[in-house]
């Protein structure tokens, strides 16, 4: 070094140790010390506590990847040594070439050597989990400022990127919450309202999606920038009596994640273990609970990306302290597969130093959660150059695999709804999947496609993510006991997209040339046209469910649009009547969604339409699938009121043209939170008087919509002349977690218009019905004549009769739901009720059955 580097080397660290002198600590910022009891900073107080640590820090910056869905900022901090965040685009563009594996091997040895571990954290998604929110600015200050040898290692060899508020909505609904609790019996409960604007905890269920903004902003970083290496997701809450779960996770694992990743899972937990007993932190669980089969999940899209996704639970979620008595420890914990739980006397492998009770703190959760971030921090530094190349390995082992294999997917441009084709390939794209469009018309397995088809090679790093999504899944048969009930999955089974979404995919074996460009950016949806700029009108088909966010939109906007039930083999659809000036908007719309207006004149026996007036009910219970709803037909733009208990009970309904309960036990809509659960203004449900205005409603002629189990409380509420054919089986003999199964459509009824014959259901738990024909025989066995013929019930869909799992698990489902209905419309007065057996919007995924949902809604409004 020469004299001029050596007093430049000296002033730098001079300057930097100088800054970190006035690095300020959290407590500074919030005035208490994160993990106190009773104290949570909120948004505000923490969005600026980084701004603060990025001015004061040369190791810290801070961007903003996206926005909330109630438009706050998302922040991503990159912390590391000041040389390595001088290197940013350096680092970035060696994780992107090592992940995406194009590279030989020769030069990935070398850009091995070179790279730092990039290593994602975050404080988890589920607001009411409070604990990771408030550690993660004591992570920033530690890695920032803390001078031990431990850290200065991890600062040359790992770039951090922290996220720190990955659900910035929840955390202010769930801190201003504690803080009006606070005090009160009620101050352990959980909001009464969603967490997540949309869709509550099922924030973690939407990461192949990408339906929210948050999932898809935190989605183009890792599959489409940074590549990292290890996902470290926190969450709460661990087992009862123990202090954290950590990996290894509980059997089974999907197996098409690689090897390197499952072990590398294993690899990271051991890790985890062993800091936590060499400081004598007891309470640490593996094996339960949590296994690698579902994709879906902020921990485990990563496997499919061959990375390491790491998953932890760490208990006590509540600012509230709790004491748990030592003299009522259970001998067991945490069941697992086949056995009565683990012991809580030492001698499980995977629950060697159990917790024994005591006080328990919310700065024990914040410390559990340092100590499992400080042991990935560790081990990642010292296997940088091994997690570079195994990325790499495993990358290089999946494009391999293709050429024993098959060629590509091609998914055809000729589609029954091209918007939906286009949707699926935005949601593999923002994946990080390669896919070509072509250019020009092209042969492959003996079939033509045309221009505007997506060819999607089999041979790609992700091949794991792209096979998982497009090909069915087949969960494996696992009893509890030999013979005995099912063990349920974690989450679902199956979950096939092209299935759901009701789009042509061809599997192509054998390799074929065509005409291509890279598709960079969102999907073009082919083939939207106006024919014969100028006509009096136009005709649009009901196929595609994009024409009912176009025919709704232009209903806002004035324009006259009438609802065509087709006769005989001519189509469902909409007749729109287009003045001239209206035309310039048609043709973008048309253009935009892939739709097809043909020139037509009013056809007769065309209804006149109105935007559908939809009320949906939201209870005061937090409810997911009231959340899903809403999203889906705020995006498809109904006309939405919300209505509470109160305004059923109270408001005047007959301005409505449907109501809709969603997804919710007929217990939870009837009497809600019970008293001494939740501050008085949140207790009790609809009720009877509730229950009587419903009624009321229908038997005027109004509709009501029920899904899944809300329509046990249709048929309980109003007498219907249906039950569920698979309640109260037990789970040896019917049995369905979460799959899907083929439904058969009937196109002529008015509920299956647009729809193709056969669709996927999203069978999770669900329903199936039988109609019952009541007895209406009088003394002697006599029919007498003057019972009243029970109403009439229409099917407009059913389970099939035979191939009825398409993918997933089931048990029992040829015997018990093989032909039963799971879509009908039974009239009820002057009105009627429209009954859905399963969810047909099931976390904006089963986007072919849509149509059913919508068809039921808009009907009504056609005069």
């Amino acid at each position: 070094m020469t004299q001029r580097s050596f007093w430049g080397a000296l002033l730098t660290l001079f300057l930097t140790v100088q800054a970190l002198g006035q690095v300020p600590h959290p407590r500074d910022a919030f005035g208490f010390e994160p993990g106190s009891d009773y104290k949570l900073a909120d948004y505000d107080q923490l969005a600026d506590y980084y701004r603060q640590l990025e001015a004061a820090s040369p190791r810290v910056e801070m961007v903003e990847i996206g926005r909330s869905v109630l438009d706050r900022p998302m922040l991503l901090l990159f912390i590391s040594s000041q040389e390595n965040l001088n290197q940013l685009e350096r680092w970035r563009t060696i994780g992107e070439k090592l992940a995406r594996a194009r590279i030989p091997a020769q030069e990935a040895e070398e850009l091995a050597e070179q790279g730092k571990a990039i290593i994602w954290i975050d404080a988890g998604l589920h607001a009411t989990e409070r604990a990771a929110a408030q550690m993660a600015p004591l992570l920033a200050y530690r890695v920032a400022t803390e001078e031990s040898a431990e850290m200065q290692r991890i600062r040359d060899n790992v770039v951090l990127l922290l996220m720190p508020i990955m659900n910035p909505d929840g955390l202010q609904i769930v801190v201003d919450w504690y803080k009006r609790v606070l005090g009160t019996p009620y101050e352990t409960a959980s909001p009464p309202e969603l967490y997540h604007h949309y869709v509550g905890h099922d924030n973690n269920r939407d990461w192949f999606m990408n339906n929210m903004p948050e999932s898809e902003a935190v989605n183009q970083v890792l599959y489409r920038q940074w590549y990292p290496q290890v996902v470290y997701n926190h969450h709460q809450t661990g087992p009862a009596w123990a202090r954290i779960f950590l990996p290894p996770f509980k059997d089974p694992v999907n197996p098409r994640i690689h090897p390197g990743v499952t072990t590398g899972v294993n690899l990271f937990g051991s890790a985890m273990a062993n800091r936590f007993a060499l400081k004598r932190m007891p309470g640490v669980v593996s094996d339960v609970i949590y296994s690698m089969w579902w994709n879906g999940g902020m921990r485990t899209v990563p496997y499919f990306h061959n990375m390491i996704g790491l998953l932890t639970e760490t208990s006590h979620s509540t600012p509230t302290p709790r004491f748990y008595d030592p003299e009522k420890l259970p001998s067991t914990i945490a069941s697992r597969r086949g056995s009565p739980g683990l012991p809580t006397d030492g001698t499980d492998i995977f629950y060697p130093y159990p917790w024994q009770g005591g006080e328990s703190h919310f700065r024990d959760a914040v410390d559990y959660m340092l100590t499992s971030s400080m042991a990935v921090l560790d081990l990642s530094s010292n296997l940088r150059r091994q997690l570079l190349m195994n990325i790499y390995r495993m990358g290089r082992d999946s494009i391999s695999a293709a050429e024993d294999d098959f060629y590509a997917y091609v998914i055809p441009s000729d589609q029954w709804d091209p918007a939906e084709a286009a949707a699926l390939v935005d949601v593999l794209s923002k994946g990080g999947i390669e896919i070509e469009l072509a250019t020009a018309e092209f042969e492959a397995g003996g079939r033509s496609f045309g221009a505007g088809s997506f060819v999607i090679p089999a041979g790609q790093a992700f091949r794991p993510y792209l096979l998982d999504l497009m090909e069915k899944q087949t969960y494996p048969d696992r009893r509890r006991t030999p013979g005995g009930p099912p063990d349920p999955p974690y989450d679902l089974a199956g979950w096939t997209l092209p299935m759901q979404m009701g789009v042509e995919t061809v599997r192509v074996e054998e390799a074929f040339e065509a005409q291509t460009q890279p598709l960079d950016g969102p999907a073009p949806v082919p083939g939207g046209s106006l024919d014969e700029a100028g006509a009096e009108g136009y005709f649009l088909s009901a196929r595609s469910n994009a024409s009912v966010r176009v025919v709704n939109q232009l209903l806002q906007a004035g324009h006259q649009v009438s609802w065509i039930d087709a006769e005989s083999d001519e189509e469902d659809g909409y007749y729109v009547a287009a003045p001239p000036q209206t035309n310039g908007m048609l043709e973008e719309m048309a253009r935009d969604w892939g739709l097809e207006l043909r020139a037509a004149r009013r056809p007769e026996g065309a209804l006149d339409l109105k935007r559908a007036r939809i009320g949906l009910y939201k209870s005061h219970v937090a409810n997911m699938d009231e959340g899903w709803t809403r999203w889906l037909l705020e995006d498809y733009a109904f006309d939405l009121v919300t209505l509470r208990d109160d305004d059923i009970r109270q408001r005047d309904l007959s301005d409505l043209d449907a109501i809709l309960l969603p997804d919710q036990s007929p217990e939870r809509i009837l009497n809600g939170h019970r008293p001494g659960f939740m501050p008085e203004e949140y207790v009790g449900g609809i009720g009877l008087g509730g229950a009587l205005a419903l009624k009321q409603y229908v038997e005027g002629g109004g509709r009501l919509v029920t899904l899944d189990s809300a329509s046990d409380f249709a048929i309980q509420q109003f007498g219907l002349p249906l039950r569920n054919a698979v309640d109260g089986l037990p789970a040896q003999r019917f049995f369905i977690p979460g799959s899907l199964v083929r439904l058969t459509v009937n196109t002529g009824h008015t509920l299956g218009r647009g729809m193709q014959k056969e669709a996927a259901a999203s069978f999770v738990r669900s329903r199936a019905f039988e109609i019952i024909e009541p007895d209406r025989r009088g003394e002697g066995g006599v029919e007498d004549t003057k019972k009243a013929p029970a109403p009439p019930v229409e099917v407009a869909a059913r389970y099939a009769h035979e191939d009825i799992l398409l993918s997933g698990w089931a048990l029992g489902e040829e015997r018990y739901l093989a032909g039963r209905p799971a879509v009908v419309e039974v009239e009820v007065g002057q009105g009627d009720v429209v009954l859905f057996a399963f969810r047909p919007q099931f976390r904006g995924q089963p986007r072919a059955t849509y149509k059913l949902l919508f068809n039921a809604l808009m009907s009504p409004a056609a005069q």
